[in-house]
């Protein structure tokens, strides 16, 4: 490639593993750019396609934790929820303000990211993304290669960092053009354009509405377990979590705290662990103990014997199984 850039221009990208985050990227590095990716994880999203696409192009990634940042924002996002729990126009805010910091501690010129203009109707039409730069701290330090020539000229581009002309005007929701882009610099990898973030799936997403409305407190572990198991609410501070599959069980068994938690098992027959975060009060107990053995293979018509582990004893107790259709009415939903 032909270094044509006055000085050694550096951008930092945000990067989510896709194929338009590599897109962007690779168009700025045709420029003789010097770039770099940063991409974020909490427990809603991972940085797993991100760390493909740096292996895959050679563009070094930086990763970083911002969960306390990011819970602290979804409890109210200014600009509200998308379908589910998505608080897309605020997340990517608070992102581009992460990585303009980490702009200005590294010495990188500008941000870049791979949005499309209209490629998704609401958290990428033009007044979202005037939305994410004036709220993210870093007006003006942010370039979106791909819809360039679509949305109003930067200051990169007006200071001859960034050369307008080879940039692109992509705009709405069809793919051909990045897949012809993708051809021509040799990509041939990409994962589906489906998102990775949790809190576009309704089914985690009423679980975690859940949490925010009875006033749990957003722990990793609730959040992770939130991926997992039958939630059901048992009273205003008592909520159960029960294993569907073996795996489920090896999954909440992870995510146990010894010192809080409650832990049931039907004892001498298969069925599914059952954890109460934070525990709960006796007849919370023996409520989750009837259900957990209505979900085991006890016979119906006689007692149970369900182990109770807690930080104080374990325990066994004799309880009459809730039949899962019974206990249907505690699901959350």
């Amino acid at each position: 490639m032909v270094m044509d850039q006055p000085r050694n221009v550096r951008a930092l990208g945000l990067c989510s593993g896709g194929l338009d985050s590599m897109l962007s990227a690779l168009v700025l590095r045709d420029q003789g750019i010097h770039v770099e990716w940063i991409c974020f994880e909490t427990p809603f999203f991972t940085s797993e396609k991100a760390r493909l696409a740096s292996q895959q192009t050679g563009i070094p990634l930086h990763v970083e934790d911002i969960t306390v940042d990011y819970l602290e924002m979804l409890q109210h996002p200014p600009a509200g929820f998308g379908k589910n729990m998505n608080p897309c126009m605020d997340c990517h805010a608070l992102m581009f303000n992460k990585a303009g910091r980490f702009m200005q501690t590294h010495g990188f010129d500008f941000l870049f990211s791979g949005e499309v203009r209209g490629q998704r109707p609401m958290s990428q039409n033009v007044s979202s993304l005037r939305y994410v730069e004036k709220h993210s701290g870093f007006d003006g330090r942010i370039l979106r290669p791909l819809s360039a020539q679509c949305l109003p000229e930067t200051p990169m581009e007006q200071q001859g960092l960034v050369d307008r002309e080879r940039l692109f005007g992509f705009s709405g929701r069809s793919r051909k053009p990045q897949i012809a882009l993708a051809e021509k610099f040799g990509i041939k990898s990409y994962p589906a354009p489906a998102g990775g973030c949790l809190l576009t799936d309704p089914g985690y997403s009423r679980r975690l509405r859940d949490l925010i409305d009875h006033g749990d407190e957003l722990t990793r572990n609730a959040l992770f377990l939130l991926r997992h198991g039958r939630h059901m609410r048992l009273g205003s501070k008592t909520k159960i979590v029960i294993g569907r599959t073996q795996q489920d069980n090896e999954q909440i068994l992870q995510w146990y705290d010894g010192e809080t938690d409650a832990l049931l098992k039907v004892k001498n027959y298969p069925g599914p662990s059952v954890l109460m975060p934070g525990g709960g009060p006796d007849p919370m107990i023996f409520l989750a103990a009837c259900i957990c053995a209505g979900y085991s293979k006890a016979p119906d018509a006689a007692p149970a014997q369900v182990q109770v582990e807690t930080s104080a004893k374990t325990q066994t107790i004799s309880v009459l199984a809730i039949s899962p259709g019974e206990s249907k009415r505690f699901l959350i939903t």
